[in-house]
């Protein structure tokens, strides 16, 4: 299914409705972010004999091209991926948003060295990889467009406060979507997470 805004395609319902659907028991939920990602996540969602939602954020169908190996791949669902490594700071995001996640790292590497992991599979998500992450750094940014109550945010810091309390350096944050309906496309740019934003967010956090 095409979910989240950015596209400004009034015809197109902008929600992202990860979380709601995670909340059923017995489903699994998918959100690729790259090309290559989405091949590899969908032949192994087709193979999972459990029910799985594979979610499709509709800016990614505007990304660049990419290299696609044109036999069999499976990504296994579960996993996160290691985009950046980095020892200061990690940043967990997925789908669409994680291009601004990725530039907004890199902009800040003159001061601080950012992490950043692509979540890819909301549930079951890769807690492990999450957890040995902040374990490093001590710090947790959890960047995703959908509303910021009872979302993939919430869960990913709440297993963080649990699991690696002693590590943390900062509370564990949040740079979400509001808790609204997305605007119609004139005003989108207001609630969409932009690169600033996240710069903004883990300067709090290092500063902390």
């Amino acid at each position: 299914m095409p979910y989240g805004g950015g596209v400004r395609a009034l015809e197109h319902h902008s929600e992202s409705m990860e979380a709601i659907l995670a909340h059923v028991p017995g489903i699994k939920v998918v959100i690729p972010s790259t090309p290559h990602d989405a091949k590899g996540l969908l032949i192994a969602a087709i193979r999972d004999p459990d029910p799985v939602i594979f979610m499709e954020p509709k800016r990614v169908y505007q990304a660049p091209r990419q290299e696609i190996p044109e036999g069999d791949f499976v990504i296994p669902l579960g996993t996160a991926k290691l985009v950046l490594p980095g020892s200061d700071l990690t940043i967990v995001s997925y789908g669409a948003q994680m291009k601004e996640a990725i530039a907004a790292a890199r902009q800040l590497r003159d001061e601080a060295s950012a992490e950043v992991i692509d979540l890819r599979t909301i549930y079951p998500p890769d807690l492990a990889s999450v957890i040995e992450s902040v374990r490093k750094t001590g710090r947790l940014l959890v960047v995703h467009e959908g509303p910021r109550s009872f979302g993939v945010g919430a869960e990913l810091t709440a297993a963080v406060a649990e699991q690696a309390f002693l590590h943390l350096e900062a509370p564990p944050a949040r740079l979400t979507g509001s808790d609204i309906v997305v605007p119609m496309p004139r005003h989108e740019r207001h609630y969409l997470i932009s690169v600033a934003d996240i710069m903004s967010a883990a300067r709090r956090l290092l500063s902390y």
